[in-house]
């Protein structure tokens, strides 16, 4: 790696654990330049605006996630051992400081259009797609009802996913994993024994 981009990427590693603590939004070019110890016109030089940091936050938020969640999960054996492996990995993610990055930065910048949340739109539809691939090649494994509604199934993993993100950083809830782990394992259930609605 060069070290142009060696530079680069530290920035990003330090913007992305401000950003995950304070917002997209709250993270200034004078907080990054503090904690990294560069100029604030280095920092411009790497990303020229604002909005450009903006977008390379989210996407270096995407890639840690492929690489700590999606990835790892991929090794599991198909079908749903995977899928216990995407919601066990994807639940480590959110303990971080700041919870999970991509439910923040959703409520953050859902009426503010723009380049920043494009970006976060498609890494979020890119990683329902894939709960949603992992259903139904349970289904092709015959671990899952022939009948499941993949796109479904991956709707109400998110909806499990965000809520128990809600009870667990917003209210405090200390029976939150616990609920969760209990709301996950019947979502299984069905998943196995019945068709979802259409």
């Amino acid at each position: 790696m060069a070290k142009g981009e060696a530079t680069r990427q530290v920035i990003l590693e330090h913007a992305f654990e401000i950003a995950n603590v304070v917002g997209v939004s709250g993270l200034s070019i004078g907080r990054l330049a503090e904690a990294t110890g560069l100029s604030k016109s280095g920092l411009f030089a790497h990303f020229g605006s604002k909005e450009a940091l903006e977008v390379a936050v989210v996407e270096e938020a995407s890639r840690l996630f492929v690489q700590d969640v999606l990835m790892p999960a991929l090794r599991e054996p198909r079908g749903e051992p995977r899928v216990r492996a995407m919601f066990a990995r994807w639940t480590r993610w959110g303990l971080r400081p700041g919870g999970c990055f991509f439910v923040g930065a959703s409520a953050e910048l859902d009426d503010r259009p723009g380049p920043p949340r494009d970006a976060l739109v498609q890494a979020i539809r890119d990683w329902i797609d894939a709960l949603a691939t992992a259903a139904r090649i349970a289904v092709t494994e015959g671990h899952f009802h022939r009948d499941l509604d993949p796109d479904q199934f991956a709707f109400e993993l998110y909806g499990l996913m965000v809520g128990g993100h809600t009870f667990d950083r917003f209210l405090g809830e200390a029976s939150t994993e616990a609920r969760m782990q209990r709301a996950f394992e019947r979502l299984l259930g069905a998943a196995r024994s019945a068709p979802f609605p259409r």
